[in-house]
């Protein structure tokens, strides 16, 4: 039996979408080992054989980009997993696959690779019928190729690790019995109790974690849980990116998992302040203030944003990034920039006149401000914004329309049409249309809207 880890601490690029550059996943190696992070995970949901081919082996170009991250990975005393899914259609019972996946982790180990991953998220918990024959359930069938690939890699290299994503990887999924009735007990009973385990919290993006759930986890998995946390993640929403601070966990979380890891934001370069911030809670001894840490990594990120005409200011950023903060709330200045646009759908009263003043401010500020960052020297930083910015000035600049048509008008809901903002240009596709189908309500739930008088 090989010593416990250290407590685990790094990235996951596991999402799904474009995967990251050689050149960028050397540069966040270097990050990583500033901020004191010591694993990087291989993973991306759309490299083909990572999943959706993973019976095949990796071509010589493709051994020759792997052979370099885990050079550069050992280089830097980062500890390199690499991850493999192939969840979406193995026979759990036939030995050809079995041995698909020997060859995969072979291939690996020549290049020096110690730590794998097996994953059998966001797949279908169902078994073929030569399986379900074999196996009394979907959790038997997984902790059986499991622990038999743990066994048979570790004869051949001793020091390897091994990893494991269940199905139900949140407590939602748990709940609701996917992967069928006693999963995570029978993973605590069955699998090897050196192989670690990935979880997301109660849910795939958690909003918070809490010290109960993850006590109650441990007694399930016999085991500290490993965090796989999707709290940056925007894979699911790309109009969005999340730049604010690491929330919503309490410090005592870090004494009951094994360790943390972030499955962070498609576009890396957006990614600076979800990795700072997720390291100063790591390393965090005494009270952690995520506003705080969010304040700190900005000011550390504000040098990237030199623009051909100088630099933008600390409180510019600051508002920007509030604009895109985290998936389950906006930050303080986004908020009241929110707030106050929302009065000006009603009434005109004084409450509606101080709120115009404010909102016509903010929005200026941040229209130019989106016109200043397509100046940004950093091109490919840019390029992550341009879409959502453009986005952003878009409403800002319809609302202001909107806002100077109020001003001449008596009535509180007047018709309005933009000079600027033409059907089907604006708002338009099908997608817009589809949601236009449904109006969401603030406790999150939907009903139709109502149809108009003439199709």
């Amino acid at each position: 039996m090989l010593e416990p880890l250290e407590f685990i601490s790094g990235v996951i690029e596991g999402f799904y979408g474009e995967p990251w550059t050689q050149a960028e996943r050397l540069k966040l190696f270097d990050q990583m080992k500033v901020l004191g992070l010591n694993t990087y995970f291989y993973g991306p949901k759309d490299d083909l054989k990572h999943r959706t081919i993973w019976r095949e082996l990796y071509s010589d170009s493709e051994i020759g980009i792997l052979s370099e991250i885990i050079t550069a990975c050992d280089q830097r005393t980062l500890r390199f997993i690499y991850g493999l899914g192939p969840g979406l259609d193995v026979r759990y019972s036939d030995e050809s696959d079995y041995e698909c996946v020997c060859r995969r982790f072979d291939q690996l180990i020549t290049l020096g690779c110690r730590n794998f991953a097996i994953l059998f998220d966001d797949i279908p918990d169902r078994m073929d019928a030569t399986d379900a024959s074999r196996f009394s359930s979907f959790a038997h069938a997984q902790c059986h190729l499991t622990n038999r690939l743990f066994e048979r890699t570790r004869c051949e290299c001793p020091e390897v690790r091994l990893f494991f994503c269940p199905t139900p990887y949140c407590g939602r999924m748990a709940e609701s019995k996917l992967g069928g009735p006693d999963y995570l007990s029978i993973l605590g009973k069955e699998l090897h109790p050196e192989i670690e385990i990935f979880w997301t919290g109660p849910e795939i993006i958690s909003q918070e974690i809490t010290v109960e759930s993850i006590r109650d986890l441990q007694e399930q998995l016999r085991r500290k849980p490993l965090l796989w946390d999707n709290l940056h993640a925007n894979d699911y929403d790309m109009r969005r990116f999340f730049c604010g601070p690491y929330t919503g966990r309490p410090l005592e979380i870090k004494e009951l998992v094994s360790g943390v890891m972030l499955n962070p934001n498609n576009d890396f370069p957006l990614n600076f302040v979800p990795f700072h911030t997720m390291a100063a809670f790591l390393n965090a001894v005494g009270p952690w203030d995520p506003r705080e840490g969010y304040l700190a990594a900005m000011m550390e990120w504000l040098p990237s944003f030199e623009t051909v005409h100088g630099s933008i200011s600390l409180d510019e950023l600051i508002l920007l990034g509030d604009c895109f903060y985290l998936p389950f709330q906006d930050g303080p200045e986004a908020e009241e920039l929110y707030n106050n646009a929302q009065l000006l759908m009603g009434p005109q009263t004084h409450c509606w006149e101080k709120a115009a003043r404010v909102f016509r401010v903010r929005a200026s500020q941040l229209k130019l401000l989106c016109t200043r960052l397509t100046e940004l020297r950093d091109r490919r930083l840019f390029y992550a914004l341009s879409g959502r910015i453009w986005e952003l000035r878009e409403e800002l600049d319809f609302l202001e329309r909107y806002l100077a048509y109020r001003e001449n008008q008596n009535v509180p809901h007047p018709n309005f049409a933009s000079e600027c903002h033409h059907l089907g240009t604006y708002r338009g596709g099908i997608v817009a249309r589809l949601q236009r189908l449904m109006t969401r309500y603030p406790d999150g739930s939907f009903q139709p809207t109502e149809p108009p008088l003439f199709a």
